[in-house]
């Protein structure tokens, strides 16, 4: 009953409000965090470029307030654009002190709403009825709750996509989505919603990229986007972006869909001559490698060629000593002198060089003598 007695009361103070924000053009911008601390900050952000409407930018903020004891904020002045635009309303958990923390998207529930309003509009955003903060509005501007209303579209049709994880159903719910979300969008009045719709339908990290692309070459509702952009934001940079990126995303989808073929048997060519060359590399490779191992072979004494024969057999210094009759410091400088002379630092740099390249026993090389 408090919470009801409270919007009522908000209510009324909204219609007195109305009057003298049309008369002197200031903006109310208010709500309850119930479960925030007193003293953390929230933020109010400008949101000019709608691909930056997912997630924080330090150059969107434009003010800064505090929580109370009671868990009210409110933000008000007369500097906002007179025209809608939209804005969101951050609060996260990160202490005051960590501020960047709040930029970098590292603080957990963090909490945020993004909606539309302008320079006179008196908007409050009450908690849920389990007390969730920044996921409802309540305005002066009817048009301040569509974004919220397109998140909820956006979550149904996410549900379509993966109630079935087929091709058929993919491009099923794509045809439906688009035309449910544009026409969602336009049936608004308001541009700026479609905007934000667009930005969602033409992202390219997400799925529904590949199908923009081709609804691009044959629905006219781009070109009326931006018909509608032009005519009631006009000399704005948002207006001016989405002309430009449909400019450019059309050429990018006729001339992908003419050259895709063409592209693809290149992409084959190139693949099998990869394969090719790298086919004559490997064999080219082995026969340096067999001629490089010839060649060391030919630097070794017939006793340095039975201690690597020995060596390849994964016996010891001793073991090697008692074969040949030498002491165990002889086959030490042995082992020295071997490594010098190919290049190797190791027992096991030897048994890599050798042991897959020649056959013991076949090599007129590796005659190791018997033991008396």
């Amino acid at each position: 009953m408090r919470f009801i007695d409270f919007n009522m009361r908000f209510f009324v103070f909204s219609l007195l409000l109305m009057g003298s924000n049309l008369l002197f053009g200031q903006y109310h911008f208010s709500g309850k965090v119930v479960q925030a601390q007193p003293g953390q900050n929230i933020y109010l952000s400008l949101v000019e470029d709608y691909r930056k409407a997912s997630r924080i930018y330090v150059n969107q903020i434009i003010a800064k307030t505090q929580v109370d004891s009671l868990g009210n904020f409110r933000f008000s002045g007369n500097h906002l654009p007179d025209k809608n635009r939209m804005y969101r309303i951050h609060l996260d958990n990160c202490s005051n002190d960590d501020e960047a923390r709040h930029f970098l998207g590292q603080c957990s529930n963090s909490q945020s709403i993004v909606f539309i309003g302008h320079n006179r509009d008196t908007l409050y955003f009450p908690p849920s009825f389990d007390d969730q903060a920044l996921c409802s509005v309540t305005s002066t501007n009817p048009k301040s709750d569509l974004l919220l209303q397109v998140n909820a579209l956006k979550e149904e049709m996410a549900y379509n996509f993966m109630e079935y994880h087929s091709d058929a159903n993919r491009a099923l719910n794509e045809k439906k989505w688009f035309s449910t979300l544009q026409d969602f969008g336009q049936n608004s009045g308001e541009p700026l919603v479609e905007l934000y719709i667009y930005d969602f339908l033409s992202d390219k990290r997400s799925e529904t990229y590949r199908y923009y692309l081709k609804d691009l070459q044959t629905n006219p509702y781009y070109q009326g986007l931006s018909h509608r952009l032009q005519s009631t934001y006009p000399n704005t940079s948002f207006t001016e972006e989405f002309r430009t990126e449909i400019g450019l995303d059309q050429q990018l989808a006729n001339t992908g869909a003419s050259s895709f073929w063409q592209w693809k048997w290149i992409l084959q060519i190139l693949l099998i001559l990869s394969i090719l060359a790298n086919m004559y590399f490997l064999a080219t490779r082995k026969i340096k490698l067999q001629a490089n191992v010839r060649s060391n072979l030919q630097q070794l004494t017939p006793q340095e060629r039975n201690i690597v024969d020995y060596i390849l057999q994964d016996m010891s210094n001793k073991e090697i000593a008692a074969e040949l009759f030498i002491s165990l410091s002889t086959v030490k400088t042995h082992i020295n002198n071997l490594y010098k002379k190919l290049g190797v630092s190791s027992r096991e740099e030897i048994v890599s060089l050798y042991k897959q390249k020649i056959n013991r026993g076949s090599s007129p090389y590796f005659q190791p003598r018997k033991s008396v």
